[in-house]
């Protein structure tokens, strides 16, 4: 049999987005906020048979994002905009804690091969959100950040039961952009509508680590290796309560 791992592609599950914040002193010009989102199962199977044998590889990935930020607003909140002015722009800067995993398994007769990368970066991010009101009641936003992190990876390989563990520390970067509409109904209450994407560098990925040939044993498995790169994008949607 041959497999390209490849040919287990990601899909399009979907996740969860979670956050809440709250603006401090008279102007409420600084505030904190706190966020998680995730998405889960993300990836395929694909099948194949050279005469009596019939394989199957798949693939599943998981990505956790956790956030503590402290934002500092130029204006008023960009929900209460006054009349005359259209635009506001907000710093952020906080910690960040961004997990990517990766999975692959093949199943082919006797020949069980799983190979499952963590990776885990942490660190402090910097940012932006700016937000410009077309309409009354609509806004754009866009939230750039920029993330330097340490990375603590682990693999571990199995091969028919037996598994090989090995660990790597790195420095890795992330790159994030969410672009949005804003419907903000009324001063407690908006929906919003947008689409994320996330560049994240220097990390591991089960990819790396599939060997090109299957071995006869564990020991013969690849060790860990940085130097991937991996783009995460997709759509979101929710509401917004102000309290």
């Amino acid at each position: 049999l041959t497999f390209d791992t490849a040919d287990a592609e990601a899909s399009w599950p979907g996740g969860i987005d979670l956050r809440i914040g709250r603006w401090f002193g008279a102007r409420q010009h600084h505030g904190v906020e706190m966020i998680y989102w995730g998405v889960y199962n993300i990836g395929s199977t694909t099948a194949a048979t050279a005469g009596a044998t019939t394989g199957t590889l798949q693939r599943s990935d998981l990505v956790s994002d956790v956030e503590i930020n402290w934002l500092y607003s130029l204006w008023e909140r960009p929900e209460f905009l006054p009349p005359d002015r259209r635009v506001n722009l907000m710093w952020l800067a906080g910690f960040r804690f961004f997990q990517l995993e990766d999975v692959l398994t093949l199943e082919s007769g006797s020949t069980d091969l799983n190979v499952a990368t963590n990776n885990n970066l942490y660190g402090g991010q910097v940012g932006a959100k700016f937000d410009w009101r077309f309409a009354p009641r609509w806004r754009f936003s866009a939230v750039p950040k920029f993330l330097l992190a340490g990375n603590a990876i682990t693999n571990t390989s199995t091969l028919d039961s037996t598994g090989v563990y090995s660990s790597l520390g790195v420095f890795s970067w992330l790159g994030s952009v969410d672009t949005g509409i804003n419907w903000d109904i009324t001063e407690r209450w908006s929906l919003w509508m947008g689409y994320r994407v996330v560049g994240v560098g220097n990390i591991s990925q089960a990819d790396q680590q599939w060997p090109s040939v299957i071995p006869t044993s564990a020991g013969e498995l690849p060790g860990i290796a940085a130097g991937s790169e991996s783009i995460i994008h997709g759509g979101f949607a929710g509401f917004e309560a102000r309290y």
